[in-house]
């Protein structure tokens, strides 16, 4: 996108970015996001939960949300502020990698004799559920700098969305909870609401976007009541999306 601007545009969008961090302000116009209702495959279109909203966000925006991004990743990494069982969206992690860490905690237990359970949660409409000021009260608590947290809370407070369908776009709403889907800086701004979440004895945790596995030797019904998110987040979890698996081991032997 850039490459097809003039130079005088870039120079006028580079003091733009400068003037966010240096004012401590996003730009209104930046701040609504459009949302396109899209209908499930096979669903009844008269149900408003068979549609998933898609949030569309200013192209500009994005592109700043790159520069912000690249300071909150820097701060978090250099406090060592993310819970090591959070592996999505970081430097050198994967999905890959929580993967391989909880087959290795299954085979170690496995090796000790013990049976393995596992519960995995999906948290219900993750994003939409974030309180705006109990994240800005997280990011003052992690000790943000201020050259950073005023931009970020410029960022987050007054958001509107618009709902489009057709070709009509309807009154824009100012947004009461919630951080933008789409958002660059979205999904580590998720990760460090949820980075309180508590952890018990003798279980292996693990956070990956909006899921959370938790694995232990033990029986995986008893673990329901004992990993919530923090009441703080006012999340709830998703029971059609909810498993709970138990391994045992077995010996395979020959005839």
């Amino acid at each position: 996108m850039l490459r097809n601007l003039s130079c005088t545009m870039i120079f006028e969008f580079t003091e733009i970015i400068n003037n966010i961090f240096k004012f401590n302000y996003f730009l209104k116009a930046w701040k609504t996001a459009v949302v396109v209702p899209i209908l499930k495959p096979g669903k009844d279109p008269t149900q408003l939960e068979n549609h998933q909203p898609i949030s569309l966000l200013s192209a500009l925006s994005k592109l700043t949300e790159n520069f912000i991004l690249d300071k909150l990743n820097e701060h978090l990494a250099e406090n060592k502020i993310l819970c090591p069982e959070q592996f999505d969206f970081r430097k050198s992690l994967t999905t890959t990698h929580q993967l391989l860490r909880v087959v290795d905690y299954i085979t170690s237990g496995f090796e000790e004799g013990e049976c393995i359970g596992e519960v995995f949660l999906d948290v219900q409409k993750a994003f939409d559920r974030v309180s705006i000021q109990g994240l800005i009260h997280k990011l003052i608590r992690y000790k943000t700098p201020p050259h950073l947290l005023q931009p970020l809370k410029s960022y987050l407070e007054e958001r509107k969305f618009a709902v489009k369908i057709g070709n009509s776009i309807y009154e824009a709403k100012i947004m009461r909870a919630g951080i933008p889907q789409g958002g660059k800086i979205s999904l580590v701004l998720y990760s460090l609401y949820v980075n309180d979440i508590p952890k018990t004895h003798k279980t292996l945790l693990g956070t990956s976007s909006c899921s959370t596995p938790a694995i232990t030797p033990q029986d995986p019904d008893e673990l329901s009541p004992t990993h919530p998110l923090p009441p703080t987040t006012g999340a709830d979890y998703s029971t059609p999306r909810t498993e709970s698996i138990q391994h045992h081991q077995c010996t395979i032997t020959g005839d």
